[in-house]
């Protein structure tokens, strides 16, 4: 109960979604595969930071997904959103900025455009959840601040993201 450390027993070569919540604290999520990298005498160690819900802090919306090359969000998108939700609501005086990011795969002007859709696309279903739009404001980013390198496909995907940042109360 003092550190939050727990140990979970899992099958090996399995994609999981992690959640990790904790009052006052932003949501962490992540989508990760255990593929034979463990065993009884090394277990894989996951460490998890939670932030304080603090203006400037951000996460990356690890479980919205869209369809490729599009604007529309999949279904599986809907937890991470309503965990957002969630968090809005708990904090009424919170506002956000939806942030979309992409690779660097196609032109400057494509990316820049699809990152605004995206992003917006969020926006609206944080709407259509009872959120206050004047909480909430959008905007794409393209392929302007990459967190990995755009050489590999491991890091292009980590580009390809949706953050929210807290910018008031």
């Amino acid at each position: 109960p003092m550190t939050g450390e727990f140990l979970v027993c899992i099958p090996t070569n399995n994609q999981y979604a992690l959640n990790a919540t904790h009052e006052k604290y932003l949501f962490y999520s992540e989508n990760f595969s255990i593929n034979g990298i463990s065993s009884k005498l090394e277990p894989y160690r996951k460490d998890i930071a939670l932030k304080r819900i603090e203006i400037g802090e951000s996460i990356v919306l690890n479980n919205v997904f869209f369809e490729t090359a599009q604007s529309k969000l999949k279904s599986s998108s809907k937890l991470e959103l309503d965990r957002l939700t969630k968090i809005l609501k708990e904090n009424p005086r919170m506002q956000v900025e939806i942030a979309g990011h992409t690779d660097n795969v196609g032109s400057e002007e494509y990316n820049l455009e699809l990152s605004t859709e995206r992003a917006k696309a969020v926006y609206n279903y944080l709407i259509q959840a009872g959120i206050d739009k004047n909480r909430m404001t959008y905007r794409g980013y393209g392929y302007s601040k990459p967190i990995a390198d755009n050489d590999t496909e491991e890091g292009r995907a980590k580009n390809r993201r949706t953050e929210f940042t807290i910018i008031g109360f």
